[in-house]
């Protein structure tokens, strides 16, 4: 694999450890997977001789976005204004969407992966989680398999929680039985794809999470098993929490949802929950004093309509924030750039009602790079230093849209955003998308056969 040289960046986000920091007009090489060096003029006579030489000037060159929570498979399921949720509570809301996602084939999982990734790498995401919670009968077992071959095929790192539903209709769930799983089914399943595909090595392109979909449509013992494993095989552990199925908990179990998960074991430094906004602070400080952190994903927040996640106390309090895109279902995009700016928008709307201030732009960016690493387990990725994984985009900023916001590179996506793809993307010291295309491959290919997969179902 060549090494790249990016000549004369207008700025560099770089973190040696003690936070993000901004190196101007200065160089960064790589070399294979790594970042080797950043500096004033690098010395090109001392380059390796397969090194490429890229031109960066004006170029703000950030570490690679790190996604924490995704529903692929929802692509094939957006822009569906007759499944608005304004008017629906979250249960009310499943309860019409599973039917359609049940008629998904293998096919649709594959292509609105591919669908799904692609969007991300535009938008500056190296590395994605998504949470596949949705395996009907007739799609068969091999569903994360062809996410593995997607991600492949478009150079994405990629870690893949492998989820399920146990519990039926007729216990009090949201799932069609087309969509449901044994637990033995479920956990038989996270142990295939954990010996087939995990690498727990430093510059893993692929890992597997165990990620039953959430308390409300599993049985205790999908929960306890799944612990049971994850510790057994040193895989991270995922899960919905706090997206208003805490009454329905609390009615089953006599309690709410964090205290059920901490019962069963399900949390921890290995454990990370998805959205969290109707939780107390109590149990905010109960998930902080056990290292169990949580992937916030504010686009869905518009929809809910309820409140706004309390990013401040998190943070306040000490917990480990990622940033996920949720699925298109509830999210019409995979855009984890524009969550950045969503997310930082949404707490100013919030600060007046607020016991906490608003954190800093430049943490909301941290919560999409280094915040996200640290919830996948990962400390080879989320920064741009000498020795970590070669994860960047670059944004070209001599353009009329960063007039007046060059000045400030730290905050410039929380508070400005980003409205275009980057001018390049690169993932494990490879250049996965610049100048508007995808290296190697053909847009106008993926986005026929994507489509044809669409085309097969029928709403």
């Amino acid at each position: 694999m060549a090494g790249y040289l990016l000549k004369n960046c207008a700025a560099i986000i770089v973190d040696e450890g003690s936070g993000p920091a901004v190196r101007r007009n200065a160089d960064l090489l790589t070399n294979g997977p790594a970042v080797q060096a950043i500096g004033v003029d690098l010395a090109q006579e001392a380059l390796p001789a397969d090194t490429i030489i890229q031109d960066a000037s004006g170029w703000f060159v950030y570490p690679g976005l790190v996604n924490t929570h995704h529903h692929f498979f929802q692509c094939f399921v957006r822009n569906r204004a007759d499944l608005d949720w304004t008017k629906l509570s979250v249960i009310e809301w499943l309860d019409r969407i599973y039917p359609i996602f049940s008629r998904l084939n293998e096919d649709c999982f594959y292509h609105s992966s591919v669908t799904a990734m692609a969007e991300m790498i535009k938008h500056g995401c190296t590395t994605a989680f998504d949470h596949q919670y949705c395996f009907p009968r007739h799609a068969g077992k091999r569903l994360i398999d062809r996410q593995f071959e997607a991600a492949e095929l478009l150079g994405m790192r990629f870690h893949a929680g492998r989820g399920g539903n146990t519990l039926p209709k007729s216990e009090g769930s949201t799932i069609p039985d087309a969509m449901l799983e044994t637990t033995d089914e479920f956990i038989a399943d996270c142990a295939r794809l954990i010996d087939s595909y995990h690498d727990a090595g430093a510059f893993s392109m692929r890992q597997v999470v165990v990620a039953p979909c959430q308390p409300v449509n599993c049985y205790r013992e999908t929960f306890v098993e799944s612990v049971a494993l994850a510790r057994d095989r040193g895989v991270r552990l995922h899960t919905h929490v706090g997206e208003g199925e805490s009454p329905v908990i609390q009615a089953r179990h006599g309690m709410r949802t964090v205290d059920y998960c901490t019962e069963l074991g399900f949390a921890g430094p290995d454990s990370f929950y998805a959205h969290c906004w109707e939780l107390t602070h109590d149990e905010l400080r109960k998930m902080a004093a056990t290292g169990t952190g949580v992937s916030h994903c504010p686009e869905p927040v518009y929809l809910v309509g309820a409140e706004v996640t309390d990013i401040p106390a998190m943070s306040a309090f000490g917990l480990r924030i990622g940033l996920g895109c949720d699925g298109a279902a509830s999210n019409d995009n995979s855009n984890l750039m524009h969550c950045i700016h969503s997310a930082y928008m949404l707490q100013c709307l919030a600060a007046s009602t607020r016991a906490h201030p608003v954190p800093a732009p430049v943490d909301f960016l941290n919560y999409a790079t280094t915040g996200g690493a640290s919830l996948l387990g990962r400390s080879d990725i989320g920064r741009l230093a000498p020795g970590m994984a070669a994860d960047l985009f670059a944004i070209d900023t001599r353009r009329m849209d960063y007039v007046g916001t060059r000045h400030d590179p730290l905050s410039l996506i929380a508070k400005v955003g980003i409205g275009m793809p980057t001018d390049l993307t690169m993932i494990n010291g490879r250049i996965v998308w610049q100048a508007g295309e995808f290296v190697g491959l053909d847009e106008g290919q993926l986005f026929a056969a994507a489509e044809a997969a669409l085309s097969t179902l029928r709403f």
